[in-house]
């Protein structure tokens, strides 16, 4: 027997007296009590707002309902639950008359034995059905496990095709003096039925020929949830819709089909965004966005961007402008087309480039998490660097990129891993040299313990270029080290290869960055980092690579759906790049 008083009081005449609430569990688990006193709607009365005696006696009464299911779903099926108001069983209080005050709640909690299966049994099963474990004789017997059972049950059959798949009815029964509880279970699977027609409801300005070829809905073939499932994420995808949802109908067809109402919601067509970063030595990046979800009336997403760089940093003002035109389901309902033209200006610490790129291509998205495309062009530009001034190169080029997210949230991730791999082939045009750059970007997260209080976080990229010189090739396909999106403490692209008296960029690169982050408050989180970056004139990282490093402090605040705001503060440790400390505020974690 265990007791608890919360918000306990010494009474004194005239003065209003606290709500004393006890609660008393015998038998069960320290996770049974733990269940009861946080559902538990009159023990938080006050956390609530609830002090009236007739709120307090209403609380009271739904909590027996409450409580018994939290003990069914521990597996008590005989527990004595007792409520009592001032001493009075609120079960027994009359609505109509409540009392004038109430001083005292106390719930007194006798869970009874833990019971288990007497008979565990469910018909018709389909073939491979995998039910829990504990569904069986002499198993530990809960609620819970009853609901998954079932719900596997029919998981099952509708994965084989029976949409209408149900629960016939079930007998449970509680056998008191064993401590067992026999269980039967008559699954209704219903008939294999196939996709019939599908109807389009809701005012969208999508038009209906582009709402069927994006859905890909499979009209005809044996009904799956997966091809449902697929049908709504390609819908979705294209950011046209606010919702996206199937019906389907009560009565299948006589021919063996059931048919189906897509109702859909557009999400307004224009969107337009700003985001700011700012950093010591960088000074002030901005960017906008405008994009239209449905440019032609088929669910085309165009996207203009624009963006400014170095505003009040060490090196002059740069900037880039871009476009993208976005065709979903061109070559079927998986595979979208896309245009892309983009003209950038970068006036770095060691190169001056003006860079155009324009291409066509293709996106194939194999589920929610994992997409590759690749798009086709032409490439130029004008380079002033460590090589010589007004140096001009011009590509054909192949641009492949692969995407892998398995983080639980793309804006702050707690668990999973991130993987970005780019292959990019490119034949140079008069005096300009062939080859190969490759880059990769994997991260991943761990978040140990149950509460989850502290991430760790970590970080590695490789970048090569393969077949030309370093003189050979725009520096825009070469690597630099050095700011917040390799190493934080050192100037932004600082670290290049040695080319006289001046730097240029290297033909490979290796970053790694490690994060240990410490969530003080719900919103507050503290962070530590080390970032390490290194350099090479080769096609793969030397021993003798040129190397930096740099470490700080940083604190999150988060911002909901935004992502946290992002305040770190950098000093070097390895290196001769950079000196001092250097800060970098932005929206999102550093990676």
């Amino acid at each position: 027997m265990r007791g608890l008083c919360i918000g306990c009081a010494v009474i004194f005449p005239g003065v209003a007296v606290a709500l004393e609430t006890v609660l008393n569990v015998s038998g069960g688990s320290p996770n049974l009590r733990d269940r009861i006193e946080q559902s538990s709607s009159v023990l938080n009365a006050e956390e609530r707002g609830l002090d009236a005696p007739l709120e307090l006696l209403s609380a009271a009464q739904a909590d027996y309902r409450t409580i018994v299911q939290i003990l069914y779903d521990e597996g008590h099926f005989g527990p004595v639950v007792n409520i009592r108001l001032d001493g009075r069983e609120a079960a027994r209080v009359n609505p109509l008359s409540p009392p004038s005050a109430v001083q005292r709640v106390e719930v007194i909690v006798e869970a009874g034995p833990a019971f288990r299966f007497g008979q565990a049994v469910i018909t018709p099963v389909a073939p491979g059905t995998e039910l829990p474990e504990e569904f069986v004789t002499g198993g530990v017997a809960n609620t819970g496990i009853i609901r998954d059972t079932v719900s596997e049950g029919l998981t099952s059959w509708r994965e084989l095709g029976h949409p209408k798949a149900e629960l016939g009815n079930q007998n449970i029964r509680a056998r008191h003096a064993q401590a067992l509880l026999d269980a039967e279970i008559r699954l209704a699977p219903g008939p294999q039925l196939a996709f019939g027609d599908l109807r389009i409801s809701g005012p969208t300005a999508v038009s209906e020929r582009a709402i069927r070829k994006i859905a890909g809905f499979p009209t005809g073939e044996i009904y799956s949830p997966d091809d449902l499932q697929k049908s709504g994420s390609r819908l979705r995808r294209t950011g046209a819709f606010q919702s996206v949802s199937f019906q389907e109908a009560e009565v299948p067809n006589p021919d063996g089909t059931l048919d189906y109402t897509l109702t859909l919601e557009d999400m307004p067509q224009r969107r337009i965004t700003f985001g700011a970063e700012i950093s010591s030595r960088e000074g002030i990046d901005l960017t906008v966005a405008w994009m239209h979800r449905n440019l032609f009336g088929n669910a085309e997403r165009f996207r203009f961007e624009a963006s400014l760089r170095n505003i009040g940093g060490d090196e002059d003002l740069d900037g880039r402008i871009g476009l993208r035109l976005d065709e979903p389901a061109r070559f079927g309902p998986d595979d979208s087309a896309f245009w892309i033209a983009q003209i950038e200006r970068q006036n770095r610490l060691h190169y001056n480039l003006l860079q155009a790129d324009v291409g066509y291509g293709t996106r194939r998205t194999f589920s929610d998490t994992f997409f590759a495309e690749a798009w086709a062009g032409f490439s130029y530009s004008d380079a002033d660097d460590a090589y010589g001034t007004d140096r001009k190169f011009r590509y054909l080029l192949i641009a492949a990129r692969t995407e892998l997210d398995e983080r639980d949230s793309s804006v702050s991730a707690t668990s999973g891993y991130y993987l970005n791999a780019e292959l990019t082939p490119f034949a140079g045009l008069g005096d300009a040299d062939s080859g190969l750059r490759a880059f990769v970007d994997g991260r991943a997260y761990w978040t140990p313990g149950v509460e989850g209080r502290v991430t760790l976080a970590g970080r590695m990229q490789i970048g090569s270029v393969m077949g030309p010189s370093a003189s050979g090739v725009t520096p825009g396909f070469l690597f630099f080290s050095g700011g917040a999106g390799t190493v934080r403490g050192q100037p932004y692209e600082s670290l290049g290869i040695p080319v006289g008296a001046n730097t240029a960029g290297g033909k490979s690169f290796l970053g790694v960055s490690a994060e240990v982050r410490g969530q003080v408050t719900e919103r507050i989180q503290v962070v530590g980092f080390y970032d390490w970056g290194a350099v090479d004139d080769s096609a793969f990282i030397s021993t003798g690579a040129e190397s930096h490093a740099g470490a700080g402090l940083g604190v999150r605040y988060g911002l909901g759906g935004f992502g946290p705001l992002r305040l770190d503060l950098a000093y070097p440790v390895q290196g001769d790049t950079g000196d001092g400390l250097q800060f970098y505020i932005g929206i999102g974690q550093a990676f």
